[in-house]
């Protein structure tokens, strides 16, 4: 699929993919959506569904109809390169090799994954392990971007800071299938002033990371107050963050051209449905 118009709106949420790629196309375009998130199977890990080839036939279709171009797989939360257990390692390099295979079915896409917890290791062996298992599994023909996301430092988690997602792209050798998923609630629990500061903290980005490697942006307003590190998504509007600047972020010109992806938290599609349409009224 090629990339998205550079004046395109692209937004989206996450959705269920028990029923499928066509199915998950279809919920997507029935709430007003242009793109998708899914998990590529439970997010507390275990065994994917199989591929079916007639229903990624049937979604590359639907998707061409409703005009989505770009989706967002999600890895499981239990993936943990960087776990201290050689045993959750080795599980984690299982996952995710077999989850970037199962990417190339659907060629060009972006798969995201949380970097990792060192538990007490240290993030700089955190950040060693995590570059070792990018380093075992990616490949120079596969046409999947893989996305480190931004996290809110909880915990023993790496990434809370942009210098660690930089310290993880300069040790792997294929950085070139390397980009960043931008996640806003997690920025702003991390200490990032996105709402007070939006151009200071893209600046930081550019000069630690480069916006270049900035291929999406998670939109969720934040239960918690700037720097709680608790990774607390919250509807639109309704946290810390603040509509005025998710109505900044969605028109800054070095966001604007990006995929956003809804995982506020909601009841119903038709909850996402409202949140993406109110969002395309803040759109200029």
């Amino acid at each position: 699929m090629d990339a998205p118009a550079a004046d395109a709106f692209v937004i989206g949420c996450h959705l269920s993919s028990a029923k499928g790629y066509a199915a998950m196309a279809a919920d997507a375009a029935s709430i007003g959506a242009s793109t998708f998130q899914f998990f590529t199977r439970n997010p507390r890990g275990g065994k994917a569904k199989t591929i079916d080839p007639a229903d990624v036939a049937a979604f590359r279709t639907r998707a061409d109809n409703a005009g989505i171009e770009r989706f967002l797989a999600h890895a499981p939360y239990t993936m943990n390169p960087a776990a201290a257990k050689p045993e959750t390692r080795a599980f984690a390099l299982e996952l995710l090799a077999d989850d970037l295979v199962r990417m190339e079915h659907t060629p060009g896409q972006l798969y995201n994954m949380h970097p990792g917890c060192h538990v007490k290791q240290g993030a700089e062996a955190g950040i060693e392990l995590i570059a070792d298992a990018l380093n075992q599994t990616l490949a120079p023909e596969q046409t999947t971007t893989l996305l480190l996301e931004t996290m809110a430092g909880k915990g023993t988690e790496i990434g809370g800071t942009f210098e660690e997602l930089r310290a993880i792209i300069d040790r792997v050798e294929l950085h070139g299938q390397l980009g960043v998923c931008l996640d806003t609630c997690h920025v702003w629990d991390a200490g990032y002033d996105i709402a007070g500061d939006l151009d200071g903290v893209l600046e930081a980005f550019d000069r630690t990371i480069g916006l270049g490697r900035l291929r999406a942006v998670h939109l969720n307003d934040s239960k918690n107050p700037r720097g709680s590190h608790k990774d607390r998504h919250e509807k639109i509007g309704h946290g810390h963050i603040g509509l005025a600047a998710f109505e900044r972020i969605i028109n800054h010109e070095a966001l604007r051209d990006l995929p956003f992806f809804l995982e506020t938290p909601q009841d119903s599609l038709a909850g996402w449905g409202e949140e993406i349409a109110l969002l395309k009224s803040l759109r200029s």
